[in-house]
């Protein structure tokens, strides 16, 4: 068992007997189950909705490569650059080079994954540069120096009072401060480094190949802030982010806003085309779109889990998972957590060190169900069990039990010839251990099913 896998049963372990966490998540999901509950009255028919949406974003990464080209071409002809990062490094090098070149030292950031995902703020910090989160949940994360706990609600975990006594440590305030107080508190620091900073950096929901556009989705404005503020402005996107055209858009946009948060539509749904052109009163001066590869291309090519390519970031299928809901999203270890941190993790990060995290499900297929892309979440988890199983990255005495399972499964005289006593001490000797401490192992009756049959029909 690798360190990485060892520490995630230690963590799940952990969190699952943290009651105080589990009440802490059991409040936050009860509303957004009642929030989506009303954003979901808006649809009409959300089923076609949602295989609308399905068959564009498969329609895109199909014909990925001439999108982005597409995008490009566009983005390029309105003054802005992009830049193609094949791997994280690559990614971090170019950000650092356009901020060393505007002698920035401090960077403002809205919500991100991708820059989690490539570790952003810890890449600019070791080379002197100050990056702050400008999101509300995720300055309280970064000011408490954890990662994001939830792709759409960074700080989910945390109830207000945790949150207070956050802000009571670091600033100063009441140690029972309202979130009122917090948010008015918040809202006038991060005003200051909206003016002090050299550049902005921000994610993209969407690429938008038609018109070379970025779109940017958010509920408080600071992404909008941390694009006009600064001379300079940085996206950072992965490469499946593209889609077809801007009228794609009023599908994509209320689907995003009602699975993510239960809104009909998110607050600011702002479009961005380069930086500010002749006559415009505001906007950056440069504007720089990083597409991020980052092993995307192993996930393009395994056909079976390619439309994992297609989430558009909504956080649903963490809010239904059951296994999310008990371990949390900080087991994951890594950026993308849930459902689809599991799908697409292996594959990102490395199959081998990540691989059981294809295993932490349930398989009930509830993250499949509220997915608004479609995307078969609970068979793509299967499709990564079995690719682990054919590269022989299963560990020497599993391999050897499943072996001796199979054999005693398919014979019928092996299945008769072992008493029922013999079974049970076979099952605790080799089994018990990983059936787990909390769980009671099955227990095999003395005469199986076809030896009682057997004798209680002998004609047959």
């Amino acid at each position: 068992m690798s360190d990485i896998q060892h520490r995630f049963l230690k963590e799940s372990e952990k969190k699952a007997f943290d009651y105080k966490h589990r009440a802490t998540i059991r409040f936050n999901m009860a509303r957004y189950e009642v929030a989506l509950a009303t954003g979901r009255r808006q649809y009409a028919n959300l089923e076609m909705a949602k295989q609308r949406a399905a068959y564009i974003k498969n329609k895109s990464i199909y014909d990925l490569y001439n999108y982005l080209l597409n995008f490009e071409a566009a983005f390029e002809a309105r003054g802005g650059k992009v830049i193609w990062a094949p791997d994280a490094n690559t990614a971090l090098s170019e950000i650092l080079k356009i901020v060393k070149k505007q002698s920035a030292k401090l960077v403002v950031k809205s919500k991100s994954m991708v820059s989690e995902e490539i570790e952003l703020n810890h890449y600019l910090a070791k080379h002197g540069v100050t990056s702050v989160e400008t999101d509300l949940g995720e300055f309280i994360v970064q000011e408490a120096n954890e990662r994001p706990y939830h792709i759409v609600t960074p700080a989910m975990h945390k109830s207000k009072e945790d949150i207070a006594g956050l802000y009571h440590k670091k600033f100063g305030l009441p140690e029972h401060a309202t979130p009122e107080q917090i948010t008015a508190f918040t809202r006038k620091y991060l005003r200051a480094k909206f003016q002090e900073a050299g550049v902005g950096i921000t994610g993209a929901n969407f690429l938008i190949a038609d018109i070379g556009a970025v779109s940017i989705t958010e509920n408080e404005g600071n992404a909008a802030l941390s694009v006009s503020f600064p001379k300079t402005h940085i996206v950072v996107a992965g490469i499946e982010k593209v889609i077809p055209s801007l009228t794609h858009l009023d599908l994509f946009l209320p689907l995003l806003a009602t699975h993510g948060t239960g809104q009909k539509i998110s607050t600011y749904n702002n479009i961005v085309s380069g930086p500010r052109q002749e006559g415009e009163i505001d906007g950056p001066d440069e504007m720089y779109v990083v597409l991020l590869d980052n092993n995307r291309s192993d996930i393009l090519f395994q056909i079976k889990n390619r439309s994992a390519l297609t989430c558009i970031r909504c956080g649903a299928c963490l809010n239904v998972c059951p296994v999310y809901k008990n371990i949390g999203g900080h087991t994951y270890g890594k950026a993308y957590s849930g459902p689809i941190g599991a799908v697409i993790t292996p594959w990102l990060s490395g199959m081998k060190d990540y691989k059981h995290l294809s295993y932490a499900s349930s398989l009930c297929g509830a993250c499949t169900e509220v997915c608004p892309v479609k995307i078969n979440l609970h068979e793509q988890l299967l499709y990564n069990r079995n690719h682990v199983v054919k590269e022989k990255q299963v560990a020497r005495g599993e391999r050897f039990l499943m072996k001796v399972y199979a054999k005693t499964m398919k014979s019928r005289k092996l299945l008769n010839g072992l008493s029922g006593k013999t079974k049970n001490k076979l099952l605790h000797r080799f089994v018990a251990a990983r059936w787990g401490a909390y769980r009671n192992l099955p227990q095999f009756a003395e005469k199986s099913f076809n030896q009682l049959w057997s004798e209680q029909n002998p004609a047959t």
